[in-house]
């Protein structure tokens, strides 16, 4: 378990917020921080890290002491077992994609960068620098680099804010199967509900600098489809077979809608129209060509 219990005074171009949370993280979970800009998402993370030290309050990885004011204990990022990817990639221009994950080994270990780049499908990219990458595999080498000093928490910091939507979906599935296999506790900020729905199982929302509400995703966004509005435009963020029937969730503005559908070859990511009735809502694909 994660526990921050922090609080720390933020200056913006609207003026002074004073950040003060309590949040806990459960180990293993994927969870997401979301909240509009300015809440002071990004600036828990930062303090997590130990990239940002808290005016006050503590911060704890199970047993172990991160920071505590009282007692003035503030590990070093080094010493935290954290792998953060940050949003504009932080990748060093002068370097290869090889070099960029060799430079953060703690020990020399081969074989661990040519699993990381096997796993994030870098292999075949290792000569070159940054630059010659595309957004996608720049993302992609930013997560296996937060993956060299094998830690036990992963974060992720709007990670798919520079990529279009065919590689935001490719990406989200890499993660996934990052998170699980091995074994992370992952927390997510992102703006784009889509994404939060897609990837965690627990959301916190942050507000003028406190916890507004949070809970199982589920739970947070789901709404059965009762609604004034009779059409909308969502996007489908997940497929699923249910007592034998075939389902889509789609997410339309702040709500997550459970559509029943007959059409198979709907997909994850597809714009649809959604038409409400009720307790039987439809959905219908948008022509995109």
């Amino acid at each position: 378990m994660y526990k921050i219990q922090v609080v720390k005074e933020l200056h913006s171009s609207e003026g002074k917020m004073v950040l003060d949370v309590d949040i806990s993280v459960k180990q293993g979970s994927f969870t997401s921080i979301v909240g509009k800009s300015g809440a002071g998402k990004t600036t828990i993370l930062r303090m997590l890290a130990g990239l940002v030290k808290p005016d006050k309050g503590s911060i704890h990885s199970g047993e172990e002491i991160w920071f505590d004011s009282n007692t003035r204990k503030n590990k070093i990022p080094q010493d935290r077992s954290i792998g953060f990817v940050f949003q504009d990639f932080a990748l060093f221009p002068n370097m290869s994609v090889l070099e960029n994950l060799k430079c953060v080994q703690s020990e020399k270990d081969e074989r661990q960068i040519q699993e990381l780049l096997s796993l994030t499908g870098l292999t075949g990219l290792a000569a070159c620098r940054p630059e010659a990458l595309s957004g996608g595999q720049k993302q992609r080498l930013a997560i296996a680099r937060a993956l060299v000093r094998k830690p036990k928490l992963l974060i992720l910091d709007e990670p798919f804010s520079a990529i279009d939507q065919d590689t935001r979906l490719r990406l989200q599935q890499e993660i996934l199967r990052i998170h699980k296999l091995y074994n992370l506790t992952t927390i997510l900020v992102s703006h784009e509900l889509a994404d939060v729905l897609r990837l965690s199982d627990h959301v916190i929302e942050i507000g003028n600098g406190k916890i507004l509400r949070q809970g199982r995703t589920d739970l947070f966004f789901f709404n059965e489809g009762k609604t004034d509005q009779f059409r909308m435009t969502g996007q489908i963020v997940d497929l699923f077979f249910e007592s034998e029937e075939y389902y889509a969730n789609v997410i339309a503005g702040n709500m997550l809608i459970k559509v029943k559908v007959d059409d198979t070859s709907f997909n994850i990511g597809d714009i649809v129209h959604l038409a409400l009735n009720d307790f039987n809502p439809t959905i219908k694909r948008i022509n995109t060509t």
